[in-house]
């Protein structure tokens, strides 16, 4: 729930900074805690349904889950209209994604097309630990191919770090320069709750403001 936690901190983050802010996950498949968790966060301004509009029962895909008739397939331009629309409701709108940048949402589409066609910045969350050099590079490296705009890392760091996490940061930022990265502490068994999320803010409060740009928030 990497890329949820970070999420939910930046949401929390803004809010309490007075900005108007929401967060959607638009696909989840398996289960929808991780928009349960962002909609319990801004319960007041959205539901359920609009956190999170598309979900697949089975832990698939959402593309895959479709095609075998575990739900609609949804096109990209339905998607895309889905998530103007809720960024005509605020001043900043966080998106989460789903799977990795290429995992496939719809046919011909993955979150690198709505990336592209959002012309959104854009944030890669990856686990501080062994083989996380070679995905965030491939990561890194296919969205500079589509022009992907305001590139940034997040690592987040794990419970029992390996040796592999004392170097991760440092080769990426060698490897992939010019990209910012950034690096959360590990934040306990409940980060990903509610009550870990307003704890956590706190304490990262500074590192979230550098992820955002804007250290005066």
């Amino acid at each position: 729930m990497g890329k949820t936690v970070l999420t939910a901190l930046l949401l929390r983050h803004l809010r309490r900074k007075g900005r108007q802010a929401l967060a959607v996950k638009p696909f989840c498949s398996g289960s929808r805690d991780d928009a349960r968790l962002l909609q319990r966060l801004q319960k007041e301004d959205l539901t359920l349904a609009e956190t999170n509009p598309f979900f697949f029962k089975p832990p698939l895909a959402p593309w895959v889950a479709a095609c075998a008739g575990h739900g609609p397939r949804i096109s990209l331009g339905h998607a895309l209209r889905q998530i103007r629309r809720l960024a005509k409701r605020c001043e900043i709108l966080l998106v989460e994604g789903s799977g990795g940048v290429l995992a496939p949402l719809g046919r011909h589409y993955a979150a690198a097309q709505i990336i592209s066609r959002l012309g959104c910045e854009t944030v890669i969350v990856a686990p501080n630990c062994l083989g996380t050099i070679n995905h965030t590079l491939l990561t890194a490296k296919y969205l500079q191919t589509i022009a992907a705009k305001g590139l940034k890392i997040v690592v987040m760091s794990q419970k029992r770090p390996d040796l592999s996490s004392r170097s991760n940061i440092n080769a990426i930022c060698e490897l992939l320069p010019g990209i910012p990265v950034f690096s959360l502490p590990y934040l306990g068994r409940e980060a990903s709750k509610m009550r870990g999320v307003k704890k956590s803010e706190k304490k990262v409060k500074k590192i979230l403001a550098h992820v955002l740009g804007d250290d005066k928030l």
